[in-house]
């Protein structure tokens, strides 16, 4: 016997946790996805046996999502995170002081590239950040250059940063958190190292050398699980190292708007990973079909008020 639709009830006074609650009663369509979603997540963050790694894409810290992601690193749910570029990126820029903006979708792009703006859909982040992220590293490029992993090039960053802004980087140092780009060079620090390089100087960072410790850390997991918002290069280095480890991934939600048909990896259900080995056959994961910055917080706000 198949349980009811029960309909959502909204009630004075209700909180994100009672809504979402709400939401796996209906237990249908996107809300029952969402409340399934909170399920697992609850699970993974409660299970000291599961070790969580956390990939995300997309531009999430000029969408307003770097408070919450701190949030759960500085909560200690998170025990391995690999992002791409750009939002380290937009994180750095965010420590050195500047903001992003609300903006509009309709702008007149040619207009804003005259007064120094860039845009992403309707975000707008000040040129000039580029000016400091050059300043930032032609001053303390002697402090990278002898590094081998992109990760402790990372934490060297998160070191280097100034303290009175809250940051990713600087939180994955503090927390000694493994942080992995392996598309740093796609990014605006890539830009900066580049720049340091046709200057003639060195920088010994090797792209491979950071597979090491992700195998290790997959190969090593009692239990794992996995959390993708956008899909993307970060979704693929977690998954590649699943498929090798001896345990799949037992736990997995994933947050994305990309669509399976065209076969790429951010569009591909959970579920395709059994067939390459890297979600267990009876693994408990849901593929919630929503954007990033409306399910986050939505989510994160319910599952803290349960752990």
């Amino acid at each position: 016997m198949h349980p009811p639709v029960e309909a959502i009830k909204i009630q004075k006074g209700m909180n994100a946790d009672d809504l979402v609650k709400a939401m796996r009663g209906a237990g249908v369509m996107g809300a029952g996805r969402m409340g399934k979603a909170a399920e697992i997540l609850e699970k993974v963050f409660t299970n000291s046996d599961c070790r969580t790694f956390f990939g995300f894409a997309g531009a999430l810290v000029p969408g307003g999502m770097k408070g919450i992601i701190i949030d759960m690193l500085e909560s200690g749910v998170i025990d391995v995170m690999v992002t791409t570029g750009a939002n380290l990126t937009h994180d750095l820029a965010e420590a050195f002081g500047h903001r992003h903006y609300q903006g509009s979708h309709h702008a007149d792009d040619e207009a804003l590239n005259k007064i120094g703006l860039v845009r992403m859909f309707d975000t707008y982040m000040p040129n000039k950040v580029y000016e400091d992220l050059e300043d930032f590293f032609e001053k303390h490029y002697d402090s990278f250059k002898d590094l081998e992993t992109i990760k402790e090039f990372l934490w060297k960053i998160g070191e280097l940063m100034p303290s009175t802004e809250k940051s990713i980087l600087k939180t994955c140092y503090e927390k000694k958190i493994p942080l992995f780009c392996p598309g740093i060079a796609d990014s605006g620090i890539g830009l900066m190292i580049w720049g340091r390089l046709a200057q003639g100087k060195k920088c010994q960072v090797k792209a491979f050398e950071d597979l090491k410790e992700m195998m290790d850390l997959a190969w090593t997991a009692k239990q794992a699980g996995v959390i993708y918002l956008g899909g993307g290069l970060p979704k693929n280095f977690i998954q590649q190292a699943m498929q090798l480890a001896p345990n799949a991934a037992s736990y997995g939600v994933q947050i994305t708007m990309d669509r399976p048909e065209p076969g790429g990896s951010s569009g591909a259900e959970l579920c395709e990973g059994i067939s390459w080995g890297k979600m267990e056959p009876q693994a408990k994961f849901v593929d919630v079909i929503c954007d990033v910055t409306i399910a986050l917080p939505v989510l994160w706000a319910a599952v803290k008020n349960r752990i």
